[in-house]
């Protein structure tokens, strides 16, 4: 079995290799005709990709005109990303959890993406999408202030108020994100205090700073739906708190196996589902861009998936059903800011890579950092996301059949690397910074952690006086 995965593997490998420049150089042009629509979580098509629309139309902007296509479209995409969290992140998670914390989990995540969704309409999106600053938007939509069924948003083909729908979305995933690092061991107050200040003071300023005209977005980085706006800052900020909070009572003494993997599994399909409305709907509109991210979406999810239990299987003799969901959602994370950027060849390759790194990223890693991240957030999303990040200035090169990102006829892959590079390092010490502070302020107002004994009971019991299953 072993020699029959490496062959399958090399045979993957030598083919793309061959065949990529060839087979994608052609599709270049189209795609890249697309890339201003594509820029951001159908976001920073406004400021971010400014100059690549400049170029392709040097005339007049576009008339602001609801397309009932791309309306559809966007609808249906803030739908799935809905989907993806609940109940898709929901059930991933909970099915890692022991069997008397999973309610608080799954608690933890519905209230979570609720007091997300509110912060968003109240001041979040008016930071993130209004003003030109180089870290934080304006106070000119607050409350949605001047939002109405006329008005457009970044996107001149949907309704703001579906804009801002579609990345409340987002907003609400990543915070929920977090939980599966210090999951069965942290207060509930502490949780929401926490999301309050880590939203206010780190999601929406990276929202704004990569796709809402800020610092990152004015360098010309490439993130099409949240490498690090997503990925990376919930990644770090799940690695921070499993510092802070500690490792749970008997880590690494006794087992901590998950209480369900066939949840876990209906879960990470839910994200595989949902993630095409994330990746897909961060074109803004039913176009090109959308289809190529739709197409890359489904095959870097795959070879990640192939990836992670080859690697499984070479190092422990048996590949594993949560491996094959890990692999996935390792896929997933890394493709999503090269989704509209790069070719179909070269997402095989992204998440071929991928998922051997986030194998790494969940063992050797995780050892070598010795952190009690319960459910691998850092290990997956992110490794994931900083590998995603980087190498889509590598793929989105058109001799390697991507579409040369905003500016394709000025690309330079050593130059967009580092550009990539300088965001990644970025978002790891903003997301770090912004992460110790908010914890340690919840720890000194409503506490972090549980009392040893309500650990040992279980927090379904003692945060929420229930249980998942009867006994």
């Amino acid at each position: 079995m072993k020699k029959l995965f490496a062959s399958l593997l090399l045979g993957m490998g030598v083919w793309i290799g061959g065949s990529m420049a060839l087979a994608q150089a052609p599709a270049a042009e189209p795609a890249s005709a697309a890339a201003p629509a594509a820029e951001a979580p159908a976001a920073a098509a406004a400021p971010a990709a400014a100059p690549a629309a400049a170029e392709a139309a040097p005339a007049a902007a576009p008339v602001p005109k609801v397309d009932s296509g791309d309306t559809a479209w966007m609808l249906t995409s803030t739908l799935l990303v809905i989907l993806m969290t609940l109940p898709g992140l929901a059930l991933f998670y909970g099915g890692l959890a022991r069997s008397k914390n999973m309610l608080s989990v799954l608690m933890q995540i519905f209230v979570i993406f609720s007091l997300i969704s509110i912060l968003w309409a109240i001041y979040g999106y008016s930071l993130a999408f209004s003003g030109d600053g180089n870290f934080y938007g304006g106070f000119d939509k607050i409350f949605l202030k001047g939002v109405t069924t006329e008005t457009f948003g970044a996107l001149t083909t949907i309704p703001e108020y579906v804009f801002v729908a579609f990345q409340g979305t987002f907003a609400a995933i990543t915070v929920a994100l977090i939980v599966g690092s210090f999951a069965e061991r942290i207060k509930f107050a502490g949780v929401l205090v926490f999301a309050v200040l880590w939203f206010t003071f780190s999601y929406v300023p990276m929202a704004h700073i990569v796709w809402g005209g800020g610092l990152l977005g004015k360098d010309g980085a490439l993130d099409f739906a949240g490498g690090t706006v997503v990925h990376i800052n919930a990644g770090v900020a799940g690695l921070v708190g499993a510092y802070v909070l500690g490792k749970r009572i008997g880590y690494g003494r006794e087992a901590f196996t998950p209480h369900s993997l066939t949840l876990t599994m209906v879960g990470a399909s839910l994200l595989w589902v949902g993630w095409f409305g994330f990746n897909a709907g961060s074109a803004g509109a039913a176009n090109g861009a959308a289809g190529l991210a739709f197409v890359n979406t489904v095959l870097a999810t795959a070879a990640a998936t192939l990836s992670w239990i080859l690697g499984e299987s070479l190092h422990k003799g048996k590949a594993s059903m949560l491996g094959a969901a890990s692999g996935a959602v390792a896929g997933l994370v890394a493709v999503t800011p090269a989704a509209g950027f790069v070719g179909p060849m070269g997402s095989i390759v992204l998440g071929l890579i991928a998922g051997l790194v986030c194998l790494w990223g969940v063992g050797g890693l995780k050892r070598m950092l010795g952190a009690d991240d319960s459910f691998d957030v850092f290990g997956v999303h992110g490794v994931g996301g900083i590998v995603g990040a980087i190498l889509t200035g590598v793929f989105a090169a058109q001799s390697l059949g991507g579409t040369g990102g905003l500016t394709p006829d000025t690309f330079a892959m050593g130059a967009q690397v580092w550009i990539q590079i300088k965001s990644v390092l970025f978002t790891i010490v903003w997301s770090g910074v912004v992460s110790f502070i908010a914890y340690k302020i919840a720890d000194m107002t409503v506490g972090l952690r549980v009392t040893e004994e309500e650990e040992r009971e279980g927090l379904d019991i003692s945060s929420h006086g229930e249980t998942a299953y009867n006994r």
